[in-house]
């Protein structure tokens, strides 16, 4: 009996994997867009985030040129144009804005309009007078208050940009990668100050300084930086013990140059996003404060002093606040719509095969 043994050869083009083009496909496609790519695509599809977008850029733009197209001041006072309801050019013809309003009084509500005269016609010196918003007790212009009051708001919010990532990302970064005596002392630390109210620390400022934006600014420098330290915290714990750190510190590599080169760059996102929150709750603080009578002093204007001013005038004058009140809502929802697409688009989970 003959035992041969064939030898079979094969080329390499005898065998084709099933489904190499799919891949190769895929391959390409994922190879040829970069991480921030694809994040801004995850954002731009994402519509409330761009809907958010819009409104801050927005509000910006109006803050910049809002007091510049009104022709006046937010200090100008005229006594003779106190307690005018908004007038519109060219609403006012077709009934929308043209200066009337219903006054709620104990006799019941009646309908009135300071430009125009008892006999019908125009009043004197307000023929060609157009306030968008109205104007206040002290004859100020509303628009161009309102918008100067979103220049603060604005300020607030880069502050607390600023606060957030130059001082809480790396006390929380520092504390979280040392560890052991370093992070204890830390967090005893922040959390003393985490629990003295803002409010009081406000307070206890004024007895030092001046109320205004520099006593604001210290209340969220002192405070406004905690939750970023936590949330910086909690990801270098989570990332420390990875593969990729101990590589570094076998190869020799600093702390800091570990810290700053290899763990901030994948939380990096995270943080962006945080920042993003923080902003409302920054906005809103000074908005809160500026109401009980510790915001910017008169007669510069905030949204919040805007809104203390109108509303001792609520009940006869509904429409002082109800514009400064739209303003501060479009800015906080403009804010936390753009965070909420900022979490998604960074989130690997919500990458699309």
């Amino acid at each position: 009996m003959n035992n041969t043994k064939m030898e079979i050869e094969f080329l390499p083009d005898d065998f084709e994997l099933f489904g190499s083009e799919k891949i190769s496909r895929v391959d390409e496609t994922y190879a040829s867009q970069s991480y921030w790519r694809d994040i801004l695509n995850r954002f731009v599809k994402n519509k409330g985030a761009v809907v958010g977008l819009i409104g801050i850029l927005f509000v910006i733009l109006m803050a910049i040129v809002g007091p510049v197209i009104s022709g006046r001041t937010y200090s100008d006072q005229n006594i003779t144009h106190q307690n005018l309801a908004p007038r519109v050019q060219g609403l006012e013809k077709i009934g929308l804005l043209d200066g009337s309003e219903n006054m709620h009084t104990s006799a019941g509500t009646v309908k009135q309009n300071k430009y125009i005269a008892a006999d019908g016609s125009t009043v004197t010196g307000l023929e060609k007078v157009y306030y968008w918003f109205g104007t206040d007790v002290l004859g100020r212009d509303i628009f161009t208050r309102t918008w100067v009051g979103t220049r603060i708001s604005l300020y607030i919010a880069l502050v607390a940009v600023l606060v957030d990532m130059c001082f809480g990302m790396v006390y929380g970064l520092i504390s979280g990668y040392f560890g052991g005596k370093v992070d204890m002392f830390l967090q005893r630390f922040s959390e003393i100050l985490n629990g003295i109210p803002t409010l009081v620390i406000v307070t206890l400022l004024i007895l030092v300084f001046r109320p205004g934006l520099l006593t604001i600014t210290l209340a969220l420098a002192i405070t406004g930086w905690i939750g970023m330290s936590k949330i910086a915290r909690a990801q270098v714990l989570k990332l420390k013990e990875q593969e990729f750190i101990l590589a570094s510190k076998t190869l020799g590599a600093r702390d800091f140059f570990i810290i700053f080169k290899e763990i901030l760059p994948n939380i990096f996102g995270q943080l962006i996003v945080m920042s993003m929150f923080s902003i409302p709750n920054a906005i809103f603080t000074e908005a809160f404060l500026a109401f009980i009578g510790l915001g910017v002093p008169q007669p510069l204007a905030s949204l919040g002093t805007l809104i203390s001013d109108a509303f001792k005038s609520f009940t006869t004058h509904p429409y002082m606040i109800v514009f400064p009140v739209i303003v501060l809502g479009i800015i906080m929802l403009s804010f936390n719509l753009m965070a909420d697409g900022l979490r998604d688009a960074f989130d690997p989970k919500m990458k699309e095969v």
